[in-house]
């Protein structure tokens, strides 16, 4: 009890490290020393389950997951709105059945929209933050940009990110070169581009080269779940 990690929920795997076995999880919860969160997962008794900690828990258990778009940007100071309630934007390779008591302790969103070729690794960019929890991986603001642009249109919103992208004036070109030469989206890449040359960071000047590679010739256009048409130029 000393080890485990305060405000992690601890799956099974977790208990058989620190010499708990199933059936000692069992009984544990019967004397009141662990609580059972659900089937396979227990918290100590008294504890909470934290943001940090639940993310830490689901990393175990969805390859790639990340905080990334706008909530990565939000916990690297990058921010227009403080939100009256944080909700985390949570990315991962693959789909995943979240039991109940994580929409219970925490706001969030899960999304495994695939924005790079198969030959880029899944986990570029991922790292932790400073002095946070080291089994939490946020995107660097150059691939969080990408993924702010993939949310235009299904929720985030094209003025918001326009605001957002206002305060990153520290991208680095040669990164974020990179992940836009293995992005896939036309929608992204277009978007990043017209919100570069829109914000006039010197970063944003020279992105065209990213949007000519997709193909040329047409304008890209949807209309969002707000019934708004956004169209791209090519």
């Amino acid at each position: 009890m000393q080890a485990a990690p305060r405000g992690q929920p601890l799956d099974t795997d977790m208990l058989r490290d620190f010499g708990v076995s199933p059936a000692q999880a069992t009984y544990m919860v019967k004397a009141g020393w662990l609580q059972r969160l659900s089937r396979g997962v227990y918290l100590l008794t008294g504890d909470r389950p934290s943001r940090d900690g639940i993310i830490a828990y689901l990393a175990r258990h969805i390859p790639g997951l990340h905080a990334g778009g706008k909530t990565a940007l939000d916990w690297q100071g990058v921010r227009h709105n403080i939100a009256f309630r944080e909700r985390v934007q949570l990315w991962g390779c693959q789909s995943y059945d979240f039991p109940p008591w994580v929409a219970e302790n925490m706001l969030y969103s899960y999304q495994t929209t695939k924005l790079f070729d198969d030959g880029f690794p899944d986990e570029y960019g991922l790292k932790p933050l400073p002095y946070g929890n080291s089994n939490v991986r946020v995107s660097v603001p150059e691939r969080a940009l990408l993924e702010l642009a993939s949310d235009i249109g299904k929720g985030q919103s094209l003025e918001e990110a326009r605001n957002i992208v206002m305060t990153l004036r520290n991208i680095r070109p040669q990164v974020l070169d990179e992940f836009l030469s293995h992005c896939q989206r036309v929608k992204v890449v277009r978007l990043v581009r017209d919100l570069g040359l829109w914000s006039e960071y010197p970063w944003g000047l020279n992105l065209q080269k990213h949007v000519d590679r997709l193909g040329a010739g047409k304008r890209w256009s949807n209309r969002t779940r707000d019934g708004e048409r956004l169209t791209l130029k090519p």
